[in-house]
């Protein structure tokens, strides 16, 4: 025969051992019969999202133990996100990329002057930047020609002669560099097109950062077999004034 029931037991206050804290169970700190069903349901439409101030209750803010359980406010929607963009080599002379991005007319023209067909458009799996004209220096780098036809070609102007022709900027990545392994390699000075910007000493390269335009020239004839070139692109690059 089952003992019976204690009167009192439920209304002990309920306690937490040290496994219940560290394992976050607070809720066990309010009684049984005071605990309510918790039912999420998740909106489906940004309509359903209500992102209205609260109103004030004049009610102290429910809490466990002294911490806050009131309901987070859901995260305020805007109608237009800011397109994604991320680094990527651009055509010499080019515009801050927010502004090339709303100027540029993926037109083309700049493609079909490079003499080198270094300059590709962006394929669609690139999103916000598909059709734009961009460079890589995997497949075919820039050779930075002299009048810079692509500048020329460009009618909106996010392509600009005023701005610099930099690009981006390459580093040698010793580990892999045949020439700092003792084999006599000079592949990347000898075709750079920019003079005085990769240093051989003792036969070992090394690319001056400041004076270099990423055209990507060294990556592209590195025969290492993992290529020894890190190129990135110039990530802040400056804007027209309106």
């Amino acid at each position: 025969m089952p003992p019976p029931a204690d009167n009192n037991q439920s209304n002990q206050k309920p306690r937490l051992n040290r496994r219940d804290l560290l394992q976050g169970r607070l809720w066990k700190l309010v009684r049984s019969s005071e605990r309510t069903p918790l039912v999420m349901r998740y909106p489906k439409t940004r309509d359903e999202v209500d992102v209205s101030e609260p109103a004030p209750s004049g009610k102290p803010p429910r809490s466990i133990g002294g911490i806050a359980i009131e309901p987070v406010r859901p995260t305020e929607f805007t109608d237009t996100a800011p397109p994604r963009s991320f680094p990527v080599f651009r055509p010499p002379g080019a515009v801050a990329e927010p502004q090339f991005l709303a100027g540029c007319t993926r037109c083309g023209d700049c493609v079909d002057v490079c003499p080198h067909d270094a300059i590709i458009k962006a394929p669609d799996r690139m999103g916000a930047i598909a059709g734009t004209p961009t460079i890589d220096a995997d497949a075919n780098a820039c050779l930075m020609c002299e009048d810079f036809p692509c500048i020329s070609a460009c009618e909106p102007g996010v392509l600009s002669r005023s701005l610099p022709t930099t690009i981006g900027t390459a580093k040698v990545t010793e580990h892999l560099c045949l020439a700092h392994h003792s084999t006599t390699c000079t592949v990347c000075s000898e075709r750079c097109p920019t003079a005085g910007v990769i240093h051989v000493c003792d036969g070992k390269p090394t690319i001056d950062e400041g004076a270099c335009t990423g055209c990507g020239v060294c990556r592209y004839v590195c025969p290492a077999p993992e290529n020894a070139i890190l190129l990135m692109p110039l990530f802040n690059r400056p804007s027209l004034p309106s």
